[in-house]
């Protein structure tokens, strides 16, 4: 048996929701602050950017940075088109609703990094190794004459300050919306930091005559998006192939998981049960079996029981079907 879409007016009707599951008030809280940061995230790069462009020169670490700032609008930009895209409700056509929306923005958004990070690297590294020396020059400003690499050194440090804020301010709401694109946006966010402090190394060792020191920086800040996008794509890959849900973090099994079991061993009249879990975004697809006990007659009210005690677990539950089985597989078991 399936979740009917709940149904509601006024207030309820227009509340936030991913298909045809109402969010809970914190999570309608948490959802709009998300999008907030997501705005406000997108304002800030704009600025950085232009700002990290026009001073950039001729300055390898100095391009990868920008290269590195511009990829930044690729994860708030997925996460609000996906947010819109996931509020669908099931149709004829999408009778899943269209919670995958989110794993498809992951995706896109890792497959950049990855691209844009083996570039980069190919890039510094041939740089490094034909020994290009980047002309940082001197400039004019205010009629005082002054060496290029300090308003690439200023601009880099206040580049930081945005990204680290912003990240730390979308863990919660990423955790409570189960979204992992936010939480992929946070932690290039938090990265960020290092991109800038290893830029500004680089700007000063061509300062202090270490011609490679730029190259160096570059390769550093090219493997981070490396590493990045790596990451992001195996938890992508692992998401859309259906692998069993995982935290926010994408190690753990999620606790639901455990929960669903506890609950089911509560039906009195099964033997034995089982489940499968599928993450589909920010909602989780459940099917429910259970082995009947000997001679024991099953009733649709029965079923019903047991999904109504399944989705009162938890709002991720959108869409829970419970059927009765003669044996439970092993890769249906929580272990």
């Amino acid at each position: 048996m399936t979740r009917d879409a709940p149904a509601g007016r006024g207030e309820e009707a227009s509340a936030p929701s991913f298909g045809g599951n109402k969010l809970p008030p914190d999570q309608q809280a948490a959802l709009h602050k998300a999008i907030r940061l997501e705005w406000a995230t997108i304002a800030v790069m704009v600025v950085t950017v232009a700002a990290v462009y026009a001073v950039s020169g001729q300055s390898q670490a100095m391009k990868a940075a920008w290269l590195e700032d511009s990829l930044s609008f690729l994860p708030p930009i997925a996460f609000l088109i996906a947010i819109r895209v996931a509020r669908a409700s099931p149709s004829a056509r999408y009778p899943y609703g269209r919670h995958r929306a989110v794993g498809i923005g992951h995706l896109v958004a890792s497959v950049a990094l990855l691209s844009m990070g083996l570039f980069l690297v190919v890039d510094s590294g041939s740089g490094l190794l034909g020994g290009e020396r980047p002309p940082l020059g001197v400039m004019e400003v205010g009629g005082h004459v002054i060496w290029v690499g300090w308003p690439m050194v200023l601009v880099m440090a206040l580049s930081c300050i945005g990204p680290v804020i912003l990240g730390r301010m979308k863990t919660a709401p990423a955790e409570a919306l189960h979204d992992k694109v936010l939480s992929a946006d946070a932690d290039m966010n938090r990265a960020d930091w290092q991109t800038g402090v290893a830029t500004i190394a680089g700007v000063l060792g061509i300062g202090m005559g270490l011609w490679w020191a730029d190259a160096v920086a570059a390769l550093i800040v090219s493997v981070s998006i490396l590493r990045d996008g790596a990451a992001n794509l195996r938890g992508a890959i692992a998401g859309l192939s259906d692998a069993r849900p995982t935290g926010i973090d994408g190690t753990d099994p999620h606790p639901l998981i455990g929960e669903i079991d506890t609950a089911l061993d509560t039906v009195t009249w099964a033997d034995d049960h089982g489940a499968r879990v599928r993450d589909q975004g920010h909602v989780f697809h459940v099917e429910a079996f259970l082995v009947p006990s000997g001679g024991q007659q099953v009733s649709v009210d029965m079923l019903d029981q047991v999904r109504e005690m399944l989705t009162a677990l938890s709002w991720k539950l959108d869409d829970v079907v419970v059927t009765v089985v003669s044996t439970v597989h092993d890769e249906h078991r929580p272990s």
